[in-house]
């Protein structure tokens, strides 16, 4: 059986001379990996849109035990992020949170969208990498289901007006009336990720920070996602890696 579907390709593996393995991502399939035969050659007429960053549309066969992409055309190619290394290394992170939340055969528009959305705004440069990232790990948080409690302190219930304390571990947060050891966010942030979380994706990027609570809504979304996921990311340490001062 064939199909039609668009996706964004997520990771490319040359297999063999000329054929490649591809790692897309799809909204009606979700993550599936996909044999692309003779892709690898320059003259091939899917060798753009079986780069990594390509979104495009692709005819796909469905057989018994594999995929494989018999036509592709790209759409958008992401140019843009290859010019920049600090964009490069974010935009394999964004990929590789997408094949870490999204299993294969489960529809993901909403994965789909955000990391096009990401990604776009990454090229164009209209948001800050750091507010990027922020806002892109904790909406696939969400939507993967490890969503954090932001409706009231888990202390007492109150909805505070300052600083309140966020438990990463735990996914929720105190007010000053319950210290803990957890780090301190603003009222600010708290805001912040709430708007991510609660909105659709299409308005997730629709907020502004100052730049102090942009740190430290950078700290929270990557620390929250760290122990929720229990795991290390490579693509992350590269990205800290090009962008240290």
């Amino acid at each position: 059986m064939s199909t039609i579907t668009e996706g964004l390709v997520l990771k490319v593996t040359d297999t063999g001379e000329s054929d490649r393995l591809v790692t897309l991502l799809t909204a009606e399939f979700g993550v599936i990996r996909a044999f692309a035969n003779r892709a690898k050659k320059m003259k091939s007429n899917m060798h753009a849109a079986t780069e990594a960053f390509c979104y495009g549309e692709y005819s796909i066969y469905i057989g018994k035990d594999s995929y494989t992409i018999e036509s592709a055309q790209a759409k958008e190619v992401f140019f843009g992020l290859r010019q920049n290394i600090e964009s490069l290394a974010l935009g394999q992170y964004f990929c590789s949170l997408a094949m870490e939340f999204v299993p294969e055969g489960i529809p993901a528009p909403d994965t789909l969208k955000i990391l096009l959305n990401s990604l776009a705004y990454l090229q164009n440069g209209r948001r800050t990498p750091d507010f990027l990232k922020a806002v892109t790990e904790l909406k696939l948080l969400a939507i993967a289901g490890f969503a954090p409690d932001l409706t009231a302190c888990a202390g007492c219930g109150e909805n505070p007006k300052g600083d309140v304390y966020f438990s990463t571990s735990q996914g929720k947060f105190y007010c000053k009336n319950h210290p803990r050891n957890d780090m301190v966010i603003t009222a600010g942030v708290l805001t912040a990720m709430r708007h991510i979380v609660a909105n659709p994706v299409n308005r997730i990027y629709s907020f502004s920070v100052s730049p102090y609570d942009e740190k430290l809504l950078v700290k929270a979304c990557e620390d929250f996602l760290l122990k929720q996921t229990n795991k290390s990311f490579n693509a992350l340490d590269f990205y800290k890696t090009v962008t240290a001062d």
